[in-house]
């Protein structure tokens, strides 16, 4: 069982226009590489689009769900596996999750 204080549930990292009202990528970036330094993991939830992984290190693994829809049973798995293992390597790892807008999926 993990505690709420190791997961980050945000909006998607953007670049360009939409950075204006969106997480600026290379502030999500600073942040985490400030707060959590080698010890963070960024899960893309959004099927739409994607980003440089080089911003976080490599570290971002993508579950293609749709938007206003549930995920796949096997992405579903895979996610939690994923999640656990990447948790439990180390008590001060956690994980930065996203969608778009940060709320729906």
């Amino acid at each position: 069982l993990f505690s709420t204080d190791r997961i980050i549930a945000m909006s998607f990292p953007s670049s360009g226009k939409q950075s204006f009202y969106r997480n600026p990528i290379e502030e999500v970036a600073r942040f985490l590489d400030t707060k959590h330094a080698d010890h963070y993991k960024v899960y893309n939830l959004c099927s739409e689009k994607g980003y440089d992984p080089k911003y976080f290190h490599y570290r971002v693994e993508r579950i293609f769900i749709d938007d206003h829809n549930v995920p796949a049973l096997q992405d579903m798995l895979k996610f939690t596996a994923s999640v656990r293992e990447w948790m439990s390597q180390d008590e001060k790892n956690i994980i930065a999750i996203h969608c778009k807008g940060g709320k729906g999926r």
